[in-house]
């Protein structure tokens, strides 16, 4: 089967192809450094001649409201008039557990509310993987919530999951059938934002105080308990966040 990932060359996209490429089929990495640009829609026709499926996992290269709104919506208007042309079963579409739900006080989470609305009113028929936050950005959410070396976060529950676990959540929902609506993923298990960013950092060394703060934020945002939470009805994936941290390391 011949499967577009477009931002196939990115974090997630990368480990995709990988994953779809072992399994045998014929997965093609979408990216303008491939000749492919889902914003102009440059290259598009003829990456998605004879695919089955296209899986959407770029991300806008700037999370500036106005910027992030103008990449989602012409990526993914451009995506879905090439994907009609092309007779493509399936769009896949990689969004974040909780955008719903931050979208009043996010412009990013706005414009990821409208290509995820744009895919469902779209002619193609359709997944959207929300997935919880990344193992692989946890630093960034502590350097978000650092003043004067100590991070302040709210203490808050977090379900994240491994980069890798994405790519496999994100190949399974692509050989399924089209579900036409949300499917949500997560990691194996809860965790406290502030101790499971304070484990983070002490594994890689980090000196950094983490300090649980009920006046704090997340990247910005005012969270509740369980905001960053995904459903009940969530598929867990394997790979533990101790089992990632001793990997990391192993790789140095």
């Amino acid at each position: 089967m011949k499967i577009v990932v477009v931002g196939g060359t990115g974090q997630v996209g990368s480990k995709l192809v990988k994953t779809l490429t072992a399994d045998g089929h014929e997965a093609v990495a979408a990216a303008p450094s491939t000749g492919v640009d889902s914003l102009t829609g440059e290259g598009l026709a003829e990456a998605l001649a004879g695919a089955a499926a296209v899986v959407d996992v770029s991300n806008s290269p700037s999370t500036e409201d106005d910027a992030a709104m103008d990449f989602f919506r012409r990526s993914t208007t451009h995506l879905l008039e090439a994907e009609a042309d092309a007779r493509v079963g399936h769009h896949v579409v990689l969004s974040v557990v909780g955008t719903d739900r931050l979208a009043p006080q996010s412009g990013y989470s706005r414009a990821k509310s409208t290509q995820e609305g744009l895919v469902a009113a779209g002619p193609i028929p359709y997944t959207i993987v929300r997935a919880t936050q990344f193992f692989e950005f946890l630093r960034t959410i502590a350097d978000s919530a650092t003043v004067d070396a100590t991070v302040r976060l709210p203490a808050v529950l977090i379900r994240p999951m491994a980069a890798v676990d994405v790519a496999r959540a994100l190949a399974v929902a692509t050989l399924g059938d089209p579900r036409n609506g949300i499917l949500e993923v997560g990691g194996p298990r809860e965790f406290l934002l502030p101790d499971l960013i304070r484990t983070a950092l002490t594994a890689r060394g980090d000196a950094r105080q983490v300090i649980a703060d009920a006046t704090a934020t997340y990247l910005g945002l005012a969270v509740d308990e369980r905001t960053l939470l995904p459903g009940e009805a969530a598929v867990a994936h394997d790979v533990r966040f101790e089992d990632w941290i001793i990997e990391t390391a192993a790789k140095g």
